[in-house]
């Protein structure tokens, strides 16, 4: 929408038809107390080519990981995006769209929404999946949300090993309405099957756990399964990294009942943090509980196949006793790039990022571990990210490396983990990228 500028005899003639002389008296319903009559310091009204130039200015100050060595991760990864995405993504009939109540005029938008849930079903190998969330972390919280809502029980229990950046949006979302959050500790970087063991009873709606987990470790799902199920109505909710199902067991195949994750690596950039997309997929049997929206694909008056939401009415939101979260439009466009994303590569493609990724990350791992005092913070198996104990502070081994274009990874201290660094490995890296990185950490043995 451009901007439309007025002039001051243009908001002179609209004060008067609205019936007041000055903007000032449109705020007289504002107290006093809360007005401010400093002066704001602003800068001069720039013109378009100004404007430009200057915002230029600004952004060449960022660096992003197309001009660094980045291996920056924990929960957003730089994948290859191939140009396809931000093409079909910019086309005005998807760029613009608005949200898909009236199916008559927004079959395009509907049939990609539709696709998108079948390409995340068949991932996860879920029956259903709804048509996106905000992000990873809200959609964990939302499972939980949907568990209380199945099993009429307000007790969660929550593996410490996922992010914690999804611990306080849980927090947010489930202390106003008294859901108790029970944190299972970390025992050598991944859950401590011990005192789940212990904790679980039949006040629990459900178990949470990340895996690839927050460190990057694998957790045991099928072991952890096995003690949720013990219990008849407890849910078993596990948070995944999209591409790492390309390699490793489907969450269906550990009987998971909800399968929720952050789709960032799917087609999305990094974008100094966001926009992000979470999905959200699950048992046919949740349906009815499944927060957002979920487009189904029916036959039309003419016989032709065409594309509706379904299974929600639009006025349940209005009744906030029976309502779930109503995810609105503002995800679709990053949806639409990963359904464009996992077009356009395929089983094999996907498969061939997640095995690229993953013998990458191994090799960085390797060479690593064998530097003097360097070592890996954890023996459980990994994905694409591992964790690394170092032996100097890790924020020290950051800014140093930064003054060289490298993004060696993410401080661990402000986590609660002293002298660790969390890196992540794509397939955009090359050997030499790997390389680099050694020789940088080797200047800080001792």
């Amino acid at each position: 929408m451009p901007f439309i500028s007025n002039t001051d005899d243009q908001r002179k003639e609209m004060l008067k038809t609205i019936g007041v002389s000055k903007f000032e008296d449109l705020l007289k319903n504002i107290p006093e107390k809360f007005r401010t009559n400093e002066k704001f310091n602003l800068e001069k009204a720039y013109s378009e080519l100004e404007i430009t130039r200057k915002i230029k200015r600004l952004a060449a100050k960022n660096v992003s990981s197309e001009e660094a060595n980045s291996f920056l991760g924990g929960g957003i990864y730089d994948h290859f995006i191939p140009a396809a995405v931000d093409h079909i993504l910019l086309r005005p009939e998807f760029h613009t769209a608005y949200t898909p109540y009236q199916a008559e005029v927004s079959q395009g938008t509907l049939q990609y929404i539709y696709e998108y849930q079948t390409m995340i079903c068949e991932l996860t190998g879920m029956e259903i999946s709804n048509a996106g969330m905000y992000d990873g972390a809200s959609a964990a919280a939302e499972a939980i949300l949907m568990a209380a809502r199945k099993t009429k029980k307000y007790k969660a229990i929550v593996a410490g090993t996922i992010n914690p950046l999804y611990k306080e949006v849980i927090k947010a979302y489930t202390e106003g309405i008294g859901i108790e959050i029970v944190y299972i500790p970390e025992k050598d970087g991944i859950v401590n099957i011990e005192f789940l063991k212990n904790t679980i009873d039949d006040k629990t709606a459900c178990v949470l756990v990340q895996t690839p987990n927050f460190f990057g470790n694998i957790e045991d799902a099928f072991a952890i399964e096995e003690i949720v199920h013990s219990l008849k109505k407890t849910l078993f909710i596990v948070a995944v990294d999209p591409i790492s199902l390309a390699l490793l067991n489907s969450p269906s195949e550990y009987k998971a009942d909800i399968v929720v994750g952050e789709g960032q690596a799917l087609g999305n950039a990094q974008n100094f943090g966001g926009p992000l997309f979470g999905f959200l997929a699950s048992k046919m049997e949740l349906a009815r509980i499944m927060p957002g929206r979920i487009v189904g694909q029916t036959i039309d008056a003419e016989g032709n196949k065409a594309y509706a939401l379904t299974l929600q009415a639009r006025e349940q939101h209005i009744r906030r006793a029976k309502a779930t979260s109503n995810i609105c439009s503002n995800e679709a466009l990053c949806n639409l790039a990963a359904t464009v994303y996992m077009t356009l590569l395929g089983k094999e493609g996907l498969k061939e990022v997640a095995l690229q990724s993953f013998s990458k990350a191994h090799y960085l791992a390797e060479k690593i571990n064998n530097l003097n005092d360097f070592e890996l913070a954890f023996d459980s198996p990994f994905f694409k990210e591992f964790s690394v104990k170092t032996p100097i502070p890790a924020s020290e081994i950051i800014s140093k490396s930064e003054e060289e274009n490298i993004f060696p990874g993410i401080d661990l201290k402000p986590f609660g983990y002293d002298n660790m660094l969390l890196i992540a490995v794509t397939e955009k890296k090359s050997k030499s990228d790997l390389d680099e990185l050694v020789e940088k950490l080797k200047e800080f043995s001792r």
